[in-house]
């Protein structure tokens, strides 16, 4: 139950400061992407107070003793550069340039604008399940 609701409450704030930062509109994703064109700089704020509040947080976790909300930390163990992390790095960026969305804001803004949104998370679930198929046929 506790792990249920700190879920849904930390959701909810990190939808919503999607949603405020304006994370959710594609348009303005687009513009901020447009760096030789119209270029527009405000999501630049929005993503270097994730990465001060990334920062801190990657500080904090060596001195805790164990999580709040689990059993332990699950941390990155990997950190080697593979053709597989470069070919999902620039079809997420190819995609989150020509849909103005990526997964968390693609499902956050399934509340602002629900029948636009649904368009780009039915079709990123999609490509996930296609992607299980072929890793799954590798095996």
């Amino acid at each position: 139950m506790r792990t249920g609701l700190i879920s849904l409450v930390t959701g909810t704030l990190f939808g919503a400061g999607l949603a405020l930062g304006g994370m959710t509109d594609p348009a303005r994703v687009r513009g901020f992407l447009d760096i030789f064109g119209n270029w527009d700089p405000s999501l630049a704020f929005v993503m270097g107070g994730a990465v001060i509040v990334m920062a801190i947080a990657w500080r904090l976790v060596p001195r805790m003793a164990e999580p709040f909300a689990a059993e332990e930390f699950h941390l990155p163990t990997k950190s080697d550069l593979t053709p597989r992390l470069f070919g999902g790095a620039a079809l997420f960026g190819i995609g989150w340039g020509i849909a103005g969305l990526c997964p968390g804001p693609g499902i956050a803004a399934l509340v602002i604008e629900p029948a636009a949104a649904a368009i780009f998370v039915v079709a990123m679930l999609v490509g996930m399940a296609v992607v299980r198929l072929m890793e799954g046929a590798k095996s």
